[in-house]
């Protein structure tokens, strides 16, 4: 590692997402042993210092902290990355740009458009390097579909749908807000299922087939009142349990999208199919690893959905990992995103979804919800530039 260039990462947050970028940060130099840069485990953070000890100790960081602010002055550290909830992201991001760090932040960027567009404005004056982690583009399969769109091998678009499901709120009793379930307090999450599943949903599909134009929205809180941990006093839910909505692309197609926690036996059921004149593709997170795929040009008597198998060299990323017939998972896609970050330092090109790309989604986002409390078509002001 002599001659690497090392970048001393600052974790801040140490939960799931913090454990699962670490495994990231851990397994560049083993399959991307090539790239100039490498990840040094420098601090981590955590508000009790117990954990933030803990978690230094299991997972290799050098040093850590208890104060998020003591991550950002330190000399010793390159990049930030943010793994907190979504109420604390803009303070962070803004401050870590202002102090010359680069900056890998968990989805979404924010809360709102408003915090969205200050931090936005942070990293772009300071000129530091950024993403968000958006993790399903760098499934081999979704990565896939991506290129095949491109290629025009689907001609002209048509239809572009998307689910995720869950069903990990139905439960009545379950309070909002504290650590674990920050995720139904709209305080620290600023809203439900829009921004935690489909922000991923809207991310995808304008990679893969451009801006969205305008949006109508139907959302849903089915359980009103939840006790909140922090206060021990019911209290109104603020968040959306449900959230569906349809909207058109630039390109002219139909957009259909679902996101809800209620559907019972579905714990992460992440689907998408895209519809052109000549062929078709859909993709389920429950079969990751394969990518469906119907041409209309094959011969009448054999034509139908073929099954393709996510694991020859020629894939996207799969010439890292194992023998062509065997699979990876889901936490291989948060590798391959430090993989591209880091390669991006290398060459110098923004390492996508970055801020900016992070802003349009947030847009589409507050868009659904506008649409939803006034039962209206609204226009998401979305301006897709990114073509990787």
């Amino acid at each position: 590692m002599s001659n690497k260039k090392q970048i001393r990462v600052g974790l801040i947050g140490t939960g799931l997402m913090g454990r699962i970028h670490t495994n990231g940060y851990k397994r560049l130099a083993d399959f991307f042993p090539e790239y100039e840069y490498v990840p040094v485990l420098q601090a981590c953070c955590s508000r009790r210092e117990a954990n933030a000890k803990a978690f230094a100790e299991r997972w290799g960081y050098a040093s850590y902290e208890t104060d998020w602010r003591r991550i950002i002055e330190r000399d010793d550290i390159d990049a930030v990355d943010i793994c907190t909830p979504n109420d604390t992201h803009a303070e962070i991001a803004i401050a870590a740009a202002k102090a010359g760090k680069m900056i890998l932040c968990e989805k979404p960027l924010a809360r709102t458009v408003a915090e969205a567009e200050g931090m936005l404005k942070a990293v772009e004056e300071a000129g530091v390097k950024n993403t968000v982690w958006y993790n399903y583009r760098r499934i081999p399969a979704v990565t896939l579909a991506k290129n095949i769109v491109a290629s025009g091998k689907l001609g002209k678009i048509f239809h572009y749908r998307a689910n995720f499901l869950q069903d990990w709120t139905i439960n009545p009793d379950l309070p909002q807000g504290g650590d674990a379930l920050w995720r139904l307090d709209v305080d620290a999450a600023g809203s439900g299922v829009t921004g935690d599943l489909l922000a991923h949903c809207v991310d995808t599909a304008m990679w893969i087939n451009g801006g969205i134009k305008d949006v109508s929205a139907v959302t849903e809180t089915f359980v009103k009142e939840r006790v909140h941990q922090g206060t021990g006093q019911k209290q109104a839910v603020g968040i959306d349990d449900a959230c569906i909505f349809h909207c058109h692309f630039d390109n002219g197609s139909l957009g259909l999208f679902e996101a809800t926690r209620y559907a019972r036996g579905h714990k992460a059921l992440y689907t998408l199919e895209i519809n052109g004149e000549h062929a078709s593709i859909r993709w389920d997170l429950h079969d990751m690893n394969r990518l469906e795929y119907f041409d209309h040009s094959d011969e009448g008597k054999v034509r139908g959905w073929r099954s393709i198998h996510i694991t020859d060299g020629d894939h996207p990323y799969m010439n890292r990992w194992w023998i062509p017939g065997t699979s990876i998972g889901y936490e291989h896609s948060f590798i391959h995103q430090v993989a591209d970050f880091f390669y991006s330092l290398q060459s110098g090109e923004p390492c996508h979804p970055t801020f900016r790309d992070a802003f349009e989604t947030q847009k589409v986002c507050e868009a659904v919800l506008d649409s939803a409390r006034d039962r209206a078509w609204k226009d998401t002001g979305v301006e897709w530039v990114e073509k990787v």
